[in-house]
């Protein structure tokens, strides 16, 4: 005769769930693809490596970068990894007259000369990448994943990816976005939400129209789409995994707390601001790309915040910023750095590693999700 124990509780592990399962790995957690340069090889591989999806922003990439860079991946970490690109907005691209584009350079001179750098010329503002050819030389490359932010995946990138056998995900801010994503193929969707930091993606309505939150956006697009959902925006410990799971997501996508590793590309001055009381505010601002994007606010930001809506489109602002932010970097001149961040980034503190930050990830997060019951037999008596 044998009797049953009690019901007993066993720590939840942190499973792989149906993203992981899609890309094949052991964590349904993410690192956040990070565009001009804040990207790392070392990074991604570390996040593959513990088991988690590593990922890099190649969006200013050329076409022969990119097939370089995928090769780099591919020798740091035999693990899956996404590769991510932004997919233009229509009126990039025009080239601005002389006149006006001296006008935008006039209001930044101040700064060219306070930090001892050339103002660009005509010919360094020159466009960005081609999308095409930056897609055709990441199909040939064939990484595991490919991400993209900002719009659509054209109908011959989802082709190719079936027929490659790579994940293509794609990034909404919007639940109209995320259906959109999945009718146009897209293998899953991230649900990026207004608390992320970085580059805001919306491609459906302008972003003022498509600023939901994280925790209110997740669970609507959960409702509304069948294919995996992975929540972005304002995680950074173990308490925001625990929740987004509870909300629908099946991952966790994590930008700001990788940033804050050392493995990142950020600069001294940014990776300093990451985990401190001043992180606790971030504001929306197009001052240094021209596109919109979130990031902590500091005296370039403020001095310069009535010109918000005049400066001139990305990849132009982008341009005309790119010598104030290396030289601002490198002069450690953190009123001039252009300090991504999301809302939760006074918790992202500075880690030793990206391996230890994401064990601590999983540990916290083990503690938060509901226990698993279990029964076990009793040892049988009366032989």
């Amino acid at each position: 005769m044998s009797t049953t124990a009690p019901t007993s509780l066993d720590p939840t592990p942190l499973a792989p769930g149906r993203f992981g399962e899609l890309v094949g790995t052991a964590l349904p957690v993410v690192q956040g693809p990070f565009g001009g340069g804040l990207s790392s090889v070392a990074l991604a591989a570390a996040v593959s490596e513990g088991g988690g999806l590593g990922s890099y922003g190649a969006h200013i990439h050329s076409p022969d970068e990119i097939t370089a860079l995928v090769a780099r991946l591919r020798a740091a970490t035999d693990r899956p990894f996404a590769v991510n690109l932004w997919v233009p907005q229509e009126g990039e691209g025009r080239e601005l007259p002389a006149g006006e584009l001296a006008e935008h350079v006039e209001r930044l001179r101040p700064y060219y000369e306070e930090l001892g750098v050339r103002p660009p010329s005509a010919g360094d503002v020159r466009a960005r990448p081609d999308f095409d050819e930056q897609l055709d030389a990441l199909l040939a490359a064939a990484p595991p994943v490919i991400s993209l932010v900002m719009g659509l995946p054209p109908r011959r990138l989802v082709a190719e990816a079936r027929r490659r056998g790579i994940v293509v995900v794609g990034t909404a801010t919007t639940v109209e976005e995320a259906v959109a994503l999945e009718r146009a193929g897209a293998d899953a969707v991230a649900a990026s939400g207004s608390d992320a930091g970085g580059h805001r993606g919306a491609f459906l309505r302008p972003v003022r129209e498509s600023l939901v939150g994280t925790f209110s956006l997740v669970p609507q697009v959960a409702d509304a789409v069948t294919v995996p959902v992975v929540a972005a925006g304002g995680i950074a410990d173990g308490r925001g995994i625990a929740a987004a799971l509870a909300l629908g997501a099946d991952a966790v996508q994590i930008g700001t707390g990788f940033l804050a590793a050392r493995e990142s590309g950020a600069s001294e001055p940014h990776r300093r601001a990451l985990g401190t009381p001043e992180a606790r505010t971030t504001v929306l601002t197009r001052l240094f790309s021209g596109r919109t994007a979130r990031g902590i606010p500091n005296a370039f930001v403020r001095d310069m915040a009535a010109h918000e809506d005049h400066v001139p489109p990305y990849p132009v602002q982008n341009a005309l910023m790119q010598p104030i932010r290396r030289a601002a970097a490198e002069q450690d001149r953190p009123a001039y750095v252009n300090l991504w961040a999301g809302q939760a980034a006074a918790l992202a503190q500075e880690s030793p590693s990206a391996a230890a930050y994401l064990a601590d990830l999983v540990t916290d997060a083990r503690k938060r999700l509901p226990a698993r019951r279990h029964t076990e037999p009793l040892p049988t008596s009366g032989r």
